[in-house]
């Protein structure tokens, strides 16, 4: 697949939620359109800045997508409208109200460590999953 047409996930790499999130997306994007990046990472810094976006600010998966960044809930729909199976009739979700799914969102993100943990470090993709992750 040509490079122009993946689509970048930003993610908090010591965040457990995050880490299970990207292997269950792995899991379902049958197509291999989605490549990851931490948000601690230098490539993250450097895409960030390339969509006039902070690189301090780790609260929220990102997804860039054409040179667009999406961000918090819509972030999310845009991964669930490219997974195989069910999953991407998620994306209806784009009908409700912003504020509200950012609203959830957000409890969610604050609450993440918390409620699922934090690791040390960055995860370090297997051999098999390298590729899919960009540095």
């Amino acid at each position: 697949m040509d490079n122009n047409k993946h689509i970048t996930v930003l993610f908090d790499g010591v965040c457990n939620l995050c880490n299970g999130t990207v292997q269950f997306v792995i899991k379902h994007d049958r197509a291999a359109i989605f490549r990851f990046a931490s948000l601690q990472s230098h490539h993250a810094h450097t895409l960030l800045r390339e969509v006039n976006l902070p690189t301090d600010q780790l609260y929220s998966v990102i997804v860039i997508k054409d040179g667009i960044a999406y961000q918090k809930s819509d972030a999310a729909l845009q991964i669930a409208r490219h997974l195989s199976g069910f999953w991407h009739w998620l994306y209806i979700f784009r009908f409700v109200p912003k504020f509200i799914r950012d609203s959830i969102y957000n409890l969610i993100a604050r609450n993440r460590y918390k409620l699922f943990g934090k690791q040390d470090q960055c995860m370090i993709p297997t051999p098999e999953l390298r590729a899919r992750f960009v540095d």
